[in-house]
């Protein structure tokens, strides 16, 4: 048969990708993809990233908060599971709090050869993991000088000896030798929420041996108890900082302090317990989400707030606005943010409305939906006035009214998420392109390394993989801000830059499977013309046919475009079929416009 004989047919396909149901059924549309976008309905590759500081931090961020100062220096910060930095523009600055200090008197012992230092504490209380900041001019072992420096405890003795790693290796074995003093940082967090299995989880008599019953005194194979992992909260104080690593105090960051680097301090009238704190706008509170109160123990359903303009005032009083009050539907707060007129605050099933109304009262409160609670801490974002959330089974906004959102990848996503590491979803906004976008760990994964996207302009849904933890806007930088699983910060698509790092980024879209008469006929495809926008990188296409929806498959391909491609020339049977385009060389950008296909009917066999 000659290509003349067939029919030119465009392949618009709806914009998004849908997987509800099958590739089969979801005909007409796009179906599967990575790292695409649809802009004006018509797909095209993100762009890529590049990192803006050399060196690694350490931990994961969980956090990510970014601003600039009064004299519009522009500022970031994060916090991990191990150590609270500030991005100065050029470096990553360690600005973890120290929550106690001691002095070392002929407390360190070398072995000649070694880059071990035992250090002689008395009552440390630290584990491994932990960082001590040392100050010591005296040399021990021969060769090491400890300086003033942060170093990682990699062994514990005792609670009164601990060893360090030194930058050199002692040339002498020397005991009880040198001085200095010794700061230690607030202690290593958890980067993981693991399930608690002790002899009280799970059910009694869970099954576990032979016999099917969990033996006296054995502890539980599994249970519905979760030990979370270190979150964080930062917000601003004009253009300083508030920091809350959950479970404990508030910290203070003053960007104009003299000592270098300056670390974050403890505000010592805050609750002893915080879970997250943000502030209020206008009226300028501190809000800690789930706190011990004023004169009582702690609650995950407190709300506790600060002074009007004072942060460091948390007693109420008739010459002070500070406050609180339980909320009720739920077992605990969950997150916050503020949004049009009011703050949100989500617990594990409800949303409420936090709106400030002045003396005698302060704030109301007002339950604005029930069944809807918030996935995890940093799992909501407002988007020009609107709440968008993730629940752990479904997707939510509220713009007056809370709303189940459509979409039209919520099995794939929920199907394949971690429920063990839900605390890590992570939403942020992406103006330029107006996305909500939600990252989060996959079922295969304890750390955060797919995403799903929801365009409320355009109204449709797409996802991938990535090693994203944190996600901020460009109101700031140039470009969106974004913290790796590798322990980076990065610049996120930049613009005309489609690598990561320099490295080649894969992508692809793929359609849902079409057929010519309800796959009565077979179809027989003989050419492609292209439509794309292109930088001067080169595409892949691929044609896949088959008989029926669980057959075997045919791949063509794939069949290289660039910019000079007039069309490409194939020959492909089948009763149904799909298409694929993906980016085939480096730094690569590429856009779907009006496709065309050559084919025929080409009998029932």
């Amino acid at each position: 048969m000659s290509s003349t004989d067939g029919t030119l047919l465009k392949l618009n396909y709806e914009a998004g990708f849908h997987r509800e149901t099958t590739r089969y059924t979801e005909e007409g549309k796009w179906y599967d993809g990575d790292k695409v976008r649809f802009r004006e309905g018509r797909p095209e590759n993100l762009r890529g990233w590049v990192k803006r500081v050399d060196t690694p931090f350490d931990g994961t961020a969980r956090d990510l908060r970014i601003w600039s100062d009064n004299n519009t220096r522009r500022l970031a910060a994060f916090g991990t599971e191990k150590k609270l930095y500030v991005y100065d523009g050029s470096d990553n600055v360690d600005i973890t709090p120290i929550v106690s200090s001691t002095t070392f008197t002929s407390a360190f012992a070398t072995q000649a050869t070694s880059f071990l230092v035992s250090v002689s504490s008395a009552s440390h209380n630290r584990v491994i993991g932990d960082f001590v900041l040392i100050s010591s001019s005296t040399t021990i072992g021969g060769s090491i000088v400890l300086g003033t420096s942060v170093y990682n405890i990699i062994s514990v003795t005792d609670n009164n000896n601990f060893t360090i790693s030194a930058a050199t290796a002692a040339s002498v074995t020397q005991t009880s030798a040198g001085a200095g003093t010794g700061q230690f940082l607030l202690e290593t967090g958890s980067n993981i929420a693991i399930a608690g299995l002790g002899y009280g989880a799970g059910v009694y008599n869970a099954g576990v041996s032979v016999t099917g019953q969990r033996a006296w005194n054995a502890a539980a194979s599994a249970s519905n108890i979760i030990l979370q992992g270190t979150q964080w909260s930062l917000d601003n104080w004009g253009e300083d900082l508030l920091v809350c690593r959950r479970g404990g105090q508030i910290y203070y960051w003053d960007r104009d302090a003299a000592s270098t680097p300056s670390r974050a301090v403890v505000v010592t009238a805050s609750p002893a317990q915080s879970n997250s704190i943000l502030v209020s706008p206008n009226d300028r509170h501190v809000i800690s989400l789930g706190a011990t109160g004023f004169a009582a123990a702690y609650s995950p359903l407190r709300v506790r707030w600060s002074d009007q303009e004072d942060y460091t005032n948390w007693t109420p009083s008739v010459s002070s606005t500070s406050g609180e009050v339980e909320l009720t539907d739920g077992t605990r707060i969950i997150g916050g943010i503020r949004s049009r007129n009011q703050i949100n605050i989500w617990t594990d099933k409800s949303m409420y409305g936090m709106t400030f109304v002045g003396n005698p009262f302060v704030f109301q409160f007002r339950q604005l939906g029930t069944n809807c609670g918030l996935l995890g801490q940093h799992a909501c974002v407002d988007y020009d006035g609107r709440a968008f959330w993730m629940s752990d089974d479904n997707f939510y906004s509220f713009d007056g009214q809370v709303r189940n959102l459509r979409s039209t990848v919520r099995r794939y996503v929920f199907d394949n998420i971690n429920f063990n590491q839900l605390d890590k979803v992570y939403a942020g906004v992406n103006s330029e392109f107006k996305e909500i976008i939600w990252l989060y760990p996959s079922s295969q994964s304890i750390e955060c390394d797919s995403y799903v996207i929801y365009n409320p302009e355009e109204n449709h849904w797409v996802y991938g993989t990535c090693k994203w933890t944190t996600f901020k806007d460009r109101n700031v930088y140039d470009n969106t801000i974004t913290t790796g699983s590798d322990s980076y910060l990065y610049d996120n698509e930049p613009v005309d830059i489609y690598t990561g790092d320099s490295e080649t980024i894969s992508n692809f879209c793929e359609s849902s499977d079409f057929d010519v008469e309800e796959g009565m006929d077979m179809i027989f495809i003989d050419k492609i013309i292209p439509d794309f926008e292109f930088n001067d990188g080169t595409i892949a296409i691929k044609i896949t046919t088959k008989q029926y929806p669980t057959g075997p498959e045919t791949i063509k391909g794939p069949y290289y475009i660039n910019a000079g491609t007039k069309k490409v020339d194939l020959r492909a049977r089948g009763r149904q079929a799909r298409i694929r385009v993906s980016a085939a060389s480096n730094n690569t950008y590429w856009r779907w416009g009006a496709v065309r296909m050559s084919g025929q009917r080409d009998g029932n066999r």
